[in-house]
C-alpha cells in the first residue's frame, strides 16, 4: 500500500530544503542525520520546530528534510518555510494560522552585492585626510 507523503519545498537567503512529511511519531531527519546531531544550536532547532507547535501537529508526523545551500541559519529557516507549505498540503484548514504567524511567505532578504570602489556591499575603503 502506497505511504501518504506530503512535500514541501521551503527556501530562505541561499538554501533549499525539500520536505516530507510521513505520518508517524515526530522524528525529524536532516540529511540522513537526526535534527539534534545537524542543528547544535536550540534556537535552530526551535526555528525548525515552529509550523509544528503552531498548528499542534508536532507527533503526528515524521519530517524527512533534505537540504543544501547556505548556512545554517539558512537552512533552518528554508526547513520551515518547508514544513509550513507540506503541512499546507496536509490540512487546508491550518493555512490561516501559518500565514498570521507568517510561516508562508519566502523571507526576501539576501546578501547585497558588492559594489565598485567599495571593499563590500557597503563598506567604503578607508579615508586618509593626509
Amino acid at each position: 500500500m502506497a505511504q501518504v507523503q506530503y512535500y514541501g519545498t521551503g527556501r530562505r537567503k541561499h538554501s533549499v530544503a525539500r520536505v516530507r512529511l510521513v505520518p508517524g511519531e515526530g522524528r525529524i531527519v536532516i540529511n540522513k542525520r537526526e535534527m539534534d546531531t545537524y542543528f547544535g544550536l536550540e534556537t535552530l532547532k526551535l526555528i525548525v520546530k515552529q509550523p509544528l507547535v503552531l498548528t499542534e501537529t508536532l507527533g503526528r508526523y515524521d519530517v524527512l528534510v533534505n537540504v543544501n545551500g547556505g548556512g545554517t541559519t539558512g537552512q533552518a529557516g528554508a526547513i520551515r518555510h518547508g514544513v509550513a507549505r507540506a503541512l499546507l498540503k496536509a490540512d487546508p484548514e491550518l493555512r490561516g494560522a501559518l500565514k498570521r504567524a507568517g510561516f508562508l511567505t519566502r523571507d526576501p532578504r539576501m546578501k547585497e552585492r558588492k559594489k565598485y570602489g567599495l571593499k563590500a556591499a557597503r563598506r567604503a575603503p578607508q579615508f586618509s585626510k593626509r
